[in-house]
C-alpha cells in the first residue's frame, strides 16, 4: 500500500471530518432514513432516496477516510531545517519574468489549498522545487509555455 504524506496539521484535519461523519452526519442520516420510512410508500419519497444517496456518500467518505488514515506518513517538520526544498518546506519563489514573488507551503494532496498558498507535493510545480536550493532556477512546462523562477527562500516553519 502506498504511503500518503501528510503533515500532523493535514492528519488532525482528516480525522476530524472522519469523526464528523461517523458520530454527527452518519446518525443524522440514519435518523432522516427512519423517518422517511415512516412515511409510508418508498418508491415515490424523495426525502428516502435522497437520504439513502447521502447515507452512501458518508460511507464511501468514511472508508477513504479510514484509508488515508491508515496509510497516513505523518512528517514533522519541525526537525528540518537548511536551504533545501523538501515536503513542508514554505519556500518563497521570484517569477524571472516579472519579478513577482509567491510563498506556498508544500504539503500532502488532502491539504492542498492554493487559496491557503498550501501547494500540493504532487503538484508540477512543487515537483519542480523539491531537491532545489536558495537561489537555483527552476523552469516549468505550463500550458502557456515554459516559466523560470528563481527560489528566494526556504524555511520550515
Amino acid at each position: 500500500m502506498e504511503k500518503v504524506h501528510m503533515t500532523p496539521e493535514g492528519y488532525k484535519a482528516l480525522e476530524d471530518e472522519l469523526n464528523n461523519l461517523k458520530f454527527k452526519e452518519r446518525p443524522q442520516v440514519v435518523n432522516a432514513i427512519a423517518e422517511a420510512r415512516a412515511l409510508g410508500d418508498l418508491s415515490e419519497n424523495a426525502e428516502y432516496n435522497y437520504a439513502k444517496d447521502k447515507q452512501g456518500f458518508i460511507e464511501g467518505r468514511i472508508r477513504e477516510l479510514e484509508s488515508k488514515l491508515a496509510r497516513a506518513e505523518v512528517i514533522d517538520i519541525s526537525k528540518f531545517t537548511g536551504n533545501t526544498v523538501k515536503f513542508g518546506a514554505t519556500v518563497t519563489i521570484a517569477d524571472d519574468s516579472t519579478d513577482e514573488e509567491s510563498t506556498y507551503k508544500i504539503v500532502g494532496a488532502d491539504e492542498a489549498d492554493i487559496k491557503k498558498k498550501l501547494l500540493s507535493v504532487s503538484s508540477p510545480l512543487a515537483k519542480a522545487l523539491i531537491g532545489k536550493s536558495v537561489d537555483d532556477e527552476v523552469k516549468l512546462q505550463t500550458p502557456s509555455g515554459v516559466k523560470e523562477y528563481t527560489i528566494i527562500s526556504v524555511k520550515y516553519i
